[in-house]
């Protein structure tokens, strides 16, 4: 029960808290709780927009906590000596992680408050875990990146009581098992996630690992995203690093299902490094690592136009910091009610960097041109 662990952080004396990943029903997104004077605590209520304060003894703020429990999922706090992170499920099951390093070494350190603290099973199975529940030293970028792509979800989804996932170039699917356990254990949300990789020895063990855990609703399938088909309705699409026009297929494929919410992280956009031309601008063509980079940022300027063309709301931001990845650029799209002039623009836009540059990408034909039906 949370207040059996409760009772076990507030014997501490506690320094600060972070009350984090709402249900639904919660009227703030997080809410923060540091030790003010005299045994007074400051509890400062965060929505996106507002911030709301106001101060509690101890003994208030212990039933405030309690309460708190019935509409977040995550509650961390601090001591001097311990950091405690509180995890509950969507059946209400409460689980303690009690770690050295309080507030104190925290603030030296800077550790990042990851919305997923404790060694999810499937992880330690994959590697990104060892058995005591460490993070691998080798894997600890991957961890990061999972995890930031994992809140940016949790942003988007909403009070979704029930979703389809699709992930595109699953690989390992490091991502896709974090992300089936965030949304089914922590959020509560009835999701269903398939996963997609060409290599099949890669999909039986992910397979294997589903079953083995009783995630009856993640499943991982072998195809091209070329060609794969979903009869269903489909809420999500992620590509986590889907490697050059691969992208281009997953995000076709998006537009043609009226998928509501789109996550990519593209990689390796060869495509037009390897067509550009230019008299005008020259410069930006005459040397290979201007070339290469300003091919790769074209590429993903396009694929948001594109993706408002087709009537989405598009965003293109750095997901994680450049030192633990250089593929570090996401494209967040949600289908939203977009003027048809804005998609008309966005669409001649690109046409004319086409016509500057002589090329043609793929994700502009598959939409317009003659390799399929245009959206």
């Amino acid at each position: 029960m949370p207040t059996t662990c409760l009772n076990k952080i507030f014997e501490d004396e506690i320094i600060k808290g972070v009350v984090s990943n709402p249900l639904s029903s919660a009227k703030f997104r997080r809410i923060n709780i540091s030790k003010y004077k005299d045994g007074i605590y400051k509890i400062e209520k965060l929505t996106q927009k507002q911030a709301f304060s106001e101060n509690a003894e101890k003994s208030a703020l212990f039933g405030a906590v309690c309460e708190m429990t019935k509409e977040y999922r995550q509650l961390d706090f601090w001591s001097e000596t311990a950091h405690y992170t509180l995890l509950i499920s969507k059946k209400g099951k409460a689980s303690l992680v009690t770690k050295k390093g309080g507030a104190t070494a925290q603030s030296h350190n800077r550790k990042k408050n990851y919305i997923l603290n404790e060694a999810i099973p499937p992880l330690i199975d994959l590697g990104i875990f060892t058995k005591d529940g460490k993070i691998v030293n080798s894997m600890y970028d991957k961890f990061k990146q999972i995890n930031r792509f994992t809140e940016i979800v949790g942003d988007v989804v909403g009070d979704k009581k029930k979703m389809t996932v699709l992930d595109f170039g699953c690989g390992k699917s490091y991502l896709t098992f974090i992300l089936y356990y965030y949304l089914t254990e922590i959020r509560g949300i009835e999701a269903e996630i398939i996963g997609l990789d060409l290599k099949d020895d890669v999909i039986k063990n992910c397979n294997a690992l589903a079953e083995k855990y009783g995630y009856k609703k993640l499943r991982f399938e072998t195809g091209d995203i070329g060609k794969f088909d979903y009869e269903g309705k489909v809420d999500m699409i992620i590509t986590l690093h889907a490697c050059d026009i691969a992208t281009d297929y997953a995000l076709y494929n998006a537009i043609k299902w009226n998928c509501g919410v789109i996550l990519s992280v593209p990689c390796c956009q060869h495509e037009l490094n390897s067509r550009i031309e230019t008299e005008n601008l020259k410069a930006l063509t005459r040397y290979g690592i201007i070339k290469e980079r300003f091919s790769a940022l074209a590429t993903d300027a396009i694929r948001g136009n594109l993706l408002m063309s087709a009537g989405y709301s598009v965003d293109v931001m750095e997901f994680v910091d450049m030192a633990h990845s250089p593929k570090n650029i996401l494209i967040r799209a949600k289908k939203a009610l977009i003027p048809q002039k804005i998609r008309d623009k966005a669409k001649d836009e690109v046409e004319k960097l086409m016509k500057e540059f002589s090329f043609s990408p793929k994700l502009y034909n598959l939409m317009y041109g003659d390799e399929n039906n245009a959206v």
